[in-house]
């Protein structure tokens, strides 16, 4: 077992509400706390706490607290915050539904959370419609904030003038959010994070990524996925800097956003990263704000991180983590010295890890010097989740008797304690007995001059091998022109051993991806063809 190098870190023993709002001075107050990232509106922490407060009110007053369960179907606005927090303060349990949902998955979630409220926005109104009546959830509790006929508005949760409830519940055990993952593998399920494990993720966090009330951090990463929630939203506020909101990825307006808005801070996911440090777009704007870039959500290439660090003049890190674990267990510091991009830095404060032998199930020995053997990640730690809801047996199959969650990630630590993510214990490519990482070879694809993205899977060739195969995207030019398959399966046949060579090439417009930055491997799997470039 290995634990963070790290001092302990003392956990409040409250909900996040308190943790974020109560100590608010009249300075901080008067501090800018959320810009609105599409027309510029700004809302200071005064008036941040004040919504919340409005809200928790106003739903309490409906009947919605301790015990009730409310879904959020937002993009990433102002309004988002104000609810969120303002469900919490009451003490309802929010579980937070993809943007990109369709009607019948959004009804999935609210079924099998048992939400009988949700928040949306009119241009998601539809679909948000449609699946709160499949979910049985009636009009006057589909809140559409930004105001519909039939429905009510945050506005007049705003000015309904009831004030916050007095509610009382157990931090460690209440249910804060109910976010949806499909842990290692299988359908999503619900995750169900206490305020406690709210709460210690950011204070595991924040002396590490040392976010100052000065930063201006630029909130692109979906508030809906737990690494914007935790990272983004509620480390941004408990610092006291100023969030600038994006509803949704376009570079141009990234850009624009970092140069007016002089962005010191930027949280992404590495497709944001490969745009970043290739896109010609980037040198049309003075990104001279940005100190520091945190990437996370899915492995950054060492080499890529390092372009993305020259290019823009800045610090390059990069985290790991999972839902379940709120979602933090690893980053690099800010100040850290002699730490690879390509790694996933120290394990944080408060944590404790193992790494077995996934066909043994051996402990595997961490070394006095040098790098450990790869093994299966395991982990425990206050930020670990209480478990699946309504899922015993997937609770009991990622968290062992003695509290460490399997992450289904296979890592190695250096004796010093930076642990690097090999690559995902499922998605191993087995090619005659041999193990191959996708990442290694998507890492090595975006190296070349003609790629745009990648990702490579396993597929069974005519005699029954998995052998590993590449979806690409052209990058526009002539690198890009002149590509073909046996380009792709030269370039890389040229820098690896024999057997993890890529014997099959296919273009692609676009590398299927999650919200949160991770390649949709299953959609490459599936039997229909991709969309050819």
């Amino acid at each position: 077992m290995f634990r963070s190098p790290f001092p302990a870190v003392d956990i409040p023993d409250v909900s996040l509400y308190d943790y974020l709002f109560a100590g608010l001075d009249d300075a901080a107050l008067d501090r800018v706390a959320l810009v609105d990232g599409s027309g510029g509106a700004e809302t200071s922490y005064r008036e941040l706490r004040d919504g919340v407060n409005a809200v928790a009110g106003a739903v309490a007053a409906r009947g919605l607290g301790v015990g009730g369960v409310a879904a959020i179907l937002c993009p990433n606005t102002p309004a988002f915050a104000v609810v969120f927090h303002g469900l919490l303060r009451a003490g309802a349990t929010v579980t937070t539904v993809n943007s990109l949902y369709t009607a019948e998955e959004t009804a999935k979630q609210l079924d099998d959370a048992g939400a009988d409220w949700l928040f949306t926005v009119s241009a998601l109104l539809p679909a948000a419609r449609a699946a709160a009546q499949e979910a049985g959830i009636p009009a006057d509790r589909l809140v559409v904030l930004d105001g519909a006929e039939g429905h009510p508005s945050l506005r007049d949760l705003l000015t309904a003038g009831e004030p916050a409830p007095e509610v009382s519940f157990d931090p460690a055990r209440h249910i804060a959010v109910l976010p949806y993952s499909s842990g290692t593998t299988g359908r999503p399920k619900g995750v169900m994070l206490s305020h406690r494990n709210l709460v210690a993720n950011v204070e595991q966090s924040r002396n590490l990524l040392k976010v100052t009330a000065e930063d201006r951090v630029l909130a692109v990463l979906p508030f809906f996925h737990i690494y914007g929630l935790t990272v983004l939203l509620n480390l941004a506020l408990r610092e006291g800097a100023r969030l600038v909101t994006m509803p949704r990825f376009d570079l141009a307006e990234f850009l624009r956003l970092i140069q007016e808005q002089r962005c010191s801070f930027l949280f992404i996911a590495p497709p944001v990263a490969v745009a970043l440090a290739k896109h010609p777009m980037v040198a049309e704007y003075d990104l001279g704000s940005v100190r520091t870039t945190m990437s996370g959500a899915a492995p950054l290439d060492g080499e890529l991180g390092t372009r993305l660090g020259e290019r823009l003049g800045c610090r390059v890190l990069q985290g790991y983590g999972m839902t379940e674990m709120s979602p933090v267990s690893h980053l690099i510091p800010v100040d850290a010295v002699d730490v690879p991009v390509s790694s996933v830095g120290y394990t944080v404060p408060n944590m404790e890890c193992r790494l077995v032998d996934p066909a043994s199930g051996d402990e595997i020995e961490i070394p006095a010097e040098g790098t450990s053997a790869p093994g299966h990640l395991l982990c425990r730690g206050p930020n670990v989740m209480l478990g699946y809801l309504n899922r015993p047996e997937e609770t009991a199959d990622t968290l062992d008797t003695d509290g460490f969650m399997r992450t289904g990630d296979i890592a190695t630590v250096r004796a010093d304690g930076v642990v690097t993510i090999v690559d995902r214990l499922k998605e191993l490519i087995k090619y005659k007995g041999y193990q191959i990482a996708p990442a290694e070879l998507e890492a090595l694809l975006l190296t070349h001059p003609g790629i745009a993205d990648a990702a490579v899977i396993g597929s069974v060739d005519e005699d029954g091998q998995e052998v590993p195969m590449a979806f690409v995207v052209r990058q526009p030019g002539p690198d890009g022109d002149a590509l073909d398959e046996v380009a792709v399966e030269d370039f890389v046949a040229a820098k690896v051993a024999p057997f993890k060579k890529i014997r099959r090439v296919q273009f692609i417009d676009a590398v299927p991806k999650s919200a949160s930055g991770k390649i949709l491997r299953r959609v490459l799997k599936n039997p229909h063809p991709a969309p050819q470039a």
